[in-house]
Parts: structure tokens; sequence; C-alpha cells
């Protein structure tokens, strides 16, 4: 018995080229049991013309099944279902389940419950999206990218993709990060005094988790990064909401706190720059009152108006500064690599939580990281979003001064969004709801305070949207609020 060519068919929209969408509908035939051992494929002349493809596509998908052990060529008589082809398990199916547990009650939904940014999940379908913190394609290096990734995937480097570094990090990025990265940040640190995560997020987490409990107390930015509040309470800690300024964290108001949790480079979300004489002071306070300090320095590559000042850990004399850094800003989110830097005593106790948790990041991931700094492709690219930042920064404040909109907090360096308040009756939830339908995204800005804070503020990104769609963008938001 032959499998009917009429079981193929190209889909609207699959993804892939035409040979790996037939050969993903072979796999998944004989996955699913729909094509037995030993039964006879179409003929590539008559599958071809059956899909409307050239028959060499046909002729090589097949080809690559039978390496794979899929089918089997037998000469003239032409290709069949391998009598050794990978087979699923059979097992009865399973009955729908009620769910007989109420999850939210037994975990008191204490993580599920936190604050979030507002933002669709198919925000790049929206033709003016003001959305934060998303890889703009247009300026990604995807042939760099791609020639470092296969380079990774190599015979040379096989140990680094295959081998399961325990606890340990790959000595090629660190040397990069180490050499080339930190520095520029005026950090001179040694291997062991970094550890590499899965972004600044949990880099975040494992610092946090080391440094608070149950009965200590955390500082945290109001308004500033959601998260932050979320991981204190996570870890059973308490939140000390201070208040920002102008000039970020003010050095008053941290009294009785263990852990400083602080963005100085650009404040998130008002992108403040804490100036030198702040950041001694509260690295002098820190020694005065024995607290420690998280610095999260989550866009320090963006700074394209005023050269970037050095990093609060290049200050620190007394190890009393935890570095968070991560590429998700610079190279792509999706990336999740990010790194701690501290005293080797810190690094060594989160390198075994980190160990309990994941081991290590992906060592691929690590290995391409570090070809692509090393050859230099880094650099550029942060070069060409730094050019690409600078003239959609312009654009964009030149449509919100035309517009009559207030922006709230600056910053002097760069960065990749404005902080923008609307007027005190405007609720920006509803404001945004209302965007939506008009195809505009912005992100309402009450879940970067503590409590329930003011509604009437939001955050607008240029990361994201083409430099043609920002005037007409603003435009739409000023007619909204008027």
């Amino acid at each position: 018995m032959s499998v009917p060519v009429e079981a193929f068919y190209l889909a609207p929209g699959a993804g892939g080229s035409l040979q790996q969408q037939i050969r993903a509908m072979v796999t998944q035939g004989v996955l699913a049991g729909r094509f037995r051992p030993g039964q006879r494929m179409p003929s590539s002349r008559g599958l071809a013309e059956h899909l409307g493809v050239s028959r060499i596509t046909v002729t090589l998908a097949y080809a690559d099944l039978v390496s794979s052990d899929y089918l089997t060529a037998e000469g003239r008589s032409g290709y069949f279902v391998s009598e050794t082809a990978p087979l699923a398990p059979k097992f009865p199916e399973s009955a729908p389940q009620a769910e007989a547990v109420d999850y939210r009650v037994l975990t008191g939904g204490r993580f599920s419950q936190g604050a979030r940014v507002a933002r669709p999940d198919d925000w790049d379908m929206y033709p003016f999206p003001f959305i934060y913190g998303q890889a703009d394609p247009t300026l990604f290096d995807h042939q760099n990218w791609r020639q470092c990734a296969l380079r990774a995937l190599g015979k040379r480097d096989f140990a680094a993709l295959t081998s399961d570094y325990y606890e340990r990090d790959d000595p090629l990025l660190l040397q990069e990060l180490v050499r080339t990265i930190l520095p520029r940040r005026g950090i001179a640190a040694r291997e062991e005094e970094v550890l590499l995560t899965l972004g600044a997020q949990n880099a975040l987490w494992i610092a946090a988790t080391l440094l608070l409990g149950p009965g200590r107390r955390a500082a945290v930015e109001n308004p500033g990064y959601p998260s932050w509040r979320g991981v204190v309470a996570a870890v059973g800690a308490e939140a000390m909401p201070v208040g920002v300024d102008a000039l970020g964290l003010p050095v008053e108001g941290l009294a009785g706190a263990n852990v400083v949790f602080v963005t100085p480079s650009h404040q998130c979300p008002t992108n403040a720059t804490m100036p030198v004489e702040r950041r001694v002071a509260l690295l002098e306070a820190a020694e005065r009152d024995g607290f420690v300090i998280v610095e999260d320095d989550y866009e320090f590559e963006m700074s394209f108006l005023k050269p970037v000042a050095p990093a609060l850990k290049s200050l620190d004399r007394g190890g009393r500064v935890i570095y968070a850094g991560s590429f998700s800003k610079s190279v792509f989110p999706g990336l999740r690599l990010g790194y701690l830097v501290g005293p080797p005593g810190f690094i060594a106790e989160a390198r075994a939580l980190r160990g309990l948790m994941l081991k290590h990041p992906p060592g691929h991931i690590q290995r391409t990281m570090a070809y692509f700094l090393g050859l230099g492709h880094y650099d550029a690219l942060v070069n060409r979003m730094k050019g690409a930042y600078r003239r959609r920064r312009q654009v964009m404040a030149e449509a919100i001064a035309a517009e009559g909109l207030k922006i709230a907090g600056q910053g002097g360096f760069g960065g990749s969004s404005f902080w923008m308040r609307a007027p005190d009756d405007v609720d920006t939830e509803a404001l945004a709801l209302q965007l939506r339908g008009d195809g505009v995204l912005i992100e309402p800005g009450r879940a970067f305070f503590a409590g329930e804070g003011p509604g009437n503020y939001y955050r607008l990104a240029y990361s994201s949207i083409a430099l043609p769609k920002i005037a007409e963008g603003i435009a739409r938001i000023g007619r909204a609020l008027r």
C-alpha cells in the first residue's frame, strides 16, 4: 500500500523552505503513525506536480529523509518508509483532566499577581509600537551573528557546544568580558569575579536570593523597575520604596536597608543619570551604614548624547557593589545572556546557587557571543544602534514638542525611551487601550510605582519603531489626549 499523494499539502504561511516543509510533512506522518514502515512514498515527480514545486526540491527532501533513516531508497522502485524509522511511543488517549486543586489558592498567587508593564503579545503587528526593549530587525547584524553561530557549531568547538560545564562558564566569553566589556565601564575584574547568567533578570534574582531573606530590607527606586519589587517579595524580604529625583536615587532615605537596588546610568524608567558626586556619596553611605548595593547597568551601551559616566562598581573600593550587566538591550532580548560582577566570595556563592537552578547558560550561546565580541561585530552593532537611536530620539523630541506633550524625565546620556507625563486627570491605562484601536502602543506607567502610584505617567520607546512612523504616532497620541 502506498502513501497517497493527497496526504501532502503546503499550509499557507508555514515557516521554512519548501524542502524543509516537505521533510516536516513526512516526519510528522511517520511519527504520528499515518505513514507505516514499508509503505511506498509518492514518486518525486508526482509529489512535485501535486505540490506545484520543482522535482529537485522533492528529491533533495527525500535524500535528506533517507540520511535520517525515515525513508529508504530502492533504486527504480522509489522511496519507502524505513522499517527502522523513528516511531513515537503509543499510549492510550488520556481523558480531559479537571483541575481539582485551586493552585491560585495553594501558591497564594504571589508570583502571577506582580506588577507588569502592559503590552500585547503581537506588538509588532501594530503600525506605531512605542514598545521598550525589543529588537529591531533592520538594525541587527543577521549575517555576522549567523556566521558566529555556525562557527560555534563546528567540530573545533564541539566541547563548548555539547559539554556540561557544571558550574563553570565558557572561558572564551569570560576572557572577552574581562578584556573588552568591563573596562569600558571602568571595571577591572578577574575571571573569578564574573558569573554568566540567563539575562539581567536572572542576575538580579540570584543577587537578591543571596543577599536578602525574611527580616531583611531592600531599598528600591520609586518609580523603578517593577520586577525588583517582585523579586524582593519572592525571597521574603521587605521592599523600601525610595522616591527618585532628577539625579536618580537620593542617598537620604536609605537608613535601615540591607541592600540597595539602583540604576545609576539610566534610571528606570525616568532615564535620570546619577552624577559622580552622588555615586561617591552613595558608596560612603554603604560603608557607613553597612549595606550592599546592586547596580543594574542595563543600558550603558546606549549612551550617545554625552560620554557615559563610570559605573558605580568602578568607584567601589570596599567590595560593596554587585554589578549586573546584560546583552539584551544591545544584541537582542531573546539572547538571555547577562552577567554578575562581584568579590570572589560572592561570586562563588552565586555560582553554587546558579548550579542548583540551571548549571550554566547554553554553551552554544556563550561561544557564539564570544566570537561576536572577539571579531568586532558587537562594537559595530552598538555603533549602528547608537546612530539610529540618536536620529529617532531627535525626531521624537521634535514631534513631542510640536504636539505639546510633556516629558517627565529625559536624562542626559541617551537611552532608548522617554518618560512622559499626561495631564493629572488622564488614566494612561485607559489611554493605552484607546490608542491600540488607532494602531499606537504606549506603556502605561502605573506598574513602575510602588503601591497605587499616579496613573498619568507613560513610557514611549523608540527602539522598536521605524523612523518614518514616529511623527505620525506621536501626532495620534496628541490627538487622543486633546
